[in-house]
């Protein structure tokens, strides 16, 4: 598979002149060491895995700080967090010295606590997810986004196996003391078929026989470790008493069509959480936009008591609010718009802008970007980006 452009590249490379260190985030395999050995090629790489390797950095962490040869990748830096007292020291000789240090990892928590009492003012933070439309058309609602499905997607299923497996055996035990494996793999099943949905802690937390407190740990994990967004109300209630809880999405579609036991594009259209799904597809690239672009994560749903349910809504410039349905239909109709013209006419101080996102239309059938109801419009998912976020 050739390499495929990343829309994240250019911040990234306008970060190189401006900070001493970089450091690439997010879900395991997303594509963080690729994109660094391609902007960098010439900087020295060190995978920091291999517990013998791990060990001899531990023992003697000056000496190996020592003998690199900057520029230098250096590869899921999060397995040896001590790392970071050295570097701060080596970067301080040369503060003015951008773009030397490139470090990877797939765990937000421990490294960022490192970034933070080690590196701050010396690192540019940046966040990797898997690839986006906008960046590739092989991305799917089933496939999902990850770059080693996309090139074998007829082997899907077996790399979503050994995927959560790996992730089980290193992220989730790294960051937990999890005594039962098994209970936690229930957990990832029984959230995937509440994606979509508001977050009910007791619901979940029943069924499995743990405590609310030990669930709110486990959607921590799953969250600071890049596999769920969560997605919470928006903050202003319009003169509406609004639920408070959030809604959790899989950040991967194909992730989570794998857990739900979905084994092809058919079965997925015939399921009943093809929608919820849905859902999540169009969250995940709402944020995959927002974090390539250097924005911010904004990403809000809005729901009343009176149930009045809105899928999204996301702050956009100028003050003004994008609100959004997200229908798994190819023919949408003039009633989908009914819930935002209702919410958008309680709204007096933003400007807004309505849309329903649907799946793309057979190709003869094709309108793309028009008109649903008086100031709705609906728009394919794969034009979202471009028609919507610009």
């Amino acid at each position: 598979m050739r390499y495929i452009k990343r829309l994240i590249e250019k911040e990234i490379m306008k970060a190189s002149r401006s900070f001493p260190a970089l450091l690439v985030t997010g879900p395991r395999r997303a594509g963080k060491t690729t994109l660094l050995k391609k902007l960098f090629p010439g900087a020295s790489y060190y995978l920091l895995e291999d517990p013998d390797e791990i060990s001899r950095i531990k023992a003697d962490p000056r000496s190996f700080v020592e003998e690199i040869k900057t520029p230098v990748i250096l590869d899921e830096i999060q397995n040896v967090p001590s790392l970071f007292n050295y570097l701060r020291t080596l970067i301080d000789k040369n503060p003015r010295k951008f773009g030397q240090w490139y470090f990877t990892g797939s765990q937000d928590a421990s490294l960022m606590k490192g970034v933070s009492e080690s590196m701050a003012g010396r690192v540019a933070v940046f966040h990797l997810l898997p690839f986006s439309c906008r960046e590739t058309d092989r991305v799917s609602i089933f496939h999902g986004g990850f770059p080693e499905v996309l090139l074998k997607p007829k082997a899907a299923s077996i790399w979503f196996r050994s995927y959560i497996q790996t992730y089980l055996e290193r992220d989730v035990r790294s960051i937990s003391a999890i005594k039962d494996i098994s209970v936690f793999r229930r957990f990832l099943t029984l959230l995937a078929s509440r994606s979509g949905t508001v977050l009910n802690k007791t619901d979940i937390a029943a069924p499995l026989g743990i405590s609310v407190p030990t669930l709110t740990e486990w959607i921590n994990i799953l969250e600071i470790t890049g596999q769920i967004i969560v997605v919470p109300p928006f903050y202003e209630n319009f003169g509406k008493r609004l639920i408070k809880s959030p809604k959790i999405y899989f950040a991967d579609s194909g992730l989570v069509s794998y857990l739900l036991g979905i084994d092809t594009q058919g079965d997925l259209r015939k399921s009943t959480f093809f929608g919820q799904i849905f859902e999540g597809f169009v969250a995940s690239e709402v944020i995959k936009h927002q974090i390539n672009n250097g924005r911010r994560r904004q990403i809000y749903y809005f729901r009343d008591q009176q149930g009045l349910e809105v899928d999204f809504i996301i702050p956009a410039a100028g003050g003004k609010l994008l609100i959004i349905e997200a229908k798994a239909v190819r023919t949408v109709r003039p009633q989908m718009a009914m819930p935002m013209n209702k919410l958008s006419r309680a709204i007096s101080r933003y400007k807004t802008e309505k849309y329903v996102v649907c799946l793309n239309p057979p190709e003869a059938a094709k309108k793309g970007f028009y008109s649903l109801a008086p100031g709705v419009k609906a728009v394919p998912v794969a034009e979202m980006m471009d028609r919507i976020m610009g």
